[in-house]
């Protein structure tokens, strides 16, 4: 099982962040490692002081796929769910400024959320709603047809490069409002009004 994540998908979140906005998908890895499922709570890790949440829906692959065609793409995810892309953005800045790659700001041990999934069949894929609180107050509020890239073209895209295969994870990218957490926040996140994690941060 592989966690393959979009950035810069959202033209909102690109701008607060003064990245330009892609012409094509911008893509990064996380290890299984990464996960972090059942409401366990998110240790916020000691080397980094601006960890990020990024909420975002996660696409469940459920058959292999390579070189897929646009009119098959939605055919090779079944469920769906949310999740956050936690990123050690001091970490990540500092990995930029020099030209290096950054997978160690996305890719530390519980850096990717994960709720429940849900069928494909109970919502809209094309037009999902989502939201994140912290500690009660919403901070983001996304629509997934806001995406620059969709679904199916990430699909596409993602097949040209690797195989995707049954069980692979893909993170979408997230909307505008990202921002720091901190030791005692509570974040929790919903999709289409559902309750998909409540995490606490320690």
């Amino acid at each position: 099982m592989k966690i393959i994540c979009v950035g810069r998908n959202y033209v909102d979140h690109a701008k607060e962040l003064n990245n330009p906005v892609p012409t094509e998908p911008l893509l990064f890895m996380k290890p299984s490692t990464a996960l972090l499922n059942n409401n366990k709570p998110f240790y916020h890790p000691e080397w980094s002081e601006n960890i990020h949440y990024e909420a975002e829906v996660v696409l469940r692959i459920c058959k292999n796929g390579k070189y897929i065609q646009p009119e098959f793409a939605d055919t090779y995810f079944d469920q769906v769910s949310l999740g956050i892309d936690f990123t050690a953005r001091d970490i990540q800045d500092r990995c930029k400024a020099k030209g290096h790659p950054w997978e160690i700001a996305k890719a530390f041990d519980h850096s990717a959320v994960i709720g429940p999934f849900i069928s494909k069949l109970e919502i809209d894929p094309s037009s999902i709603h989502f939201q994140l609180e912290r500690n009660g107050q919403v901070v983001q509020d996304g629509q997934t047809r806001d995406m620059i890239f969709s679904f199916a073209d990430l699909i596409v895209y993602m097949s040209q490069r690797f195989t995707l295969q049954v069980g692979d994870f893909i993170y979408t990218g997230t909307p505008a409002g990202v921002g720091k957490v901190e030791i005692g926040d509570e974040l929790v996140g919903r999709l289409e009004g559902r309750e998909m994690f409540r995490i606490q941060v320690k």
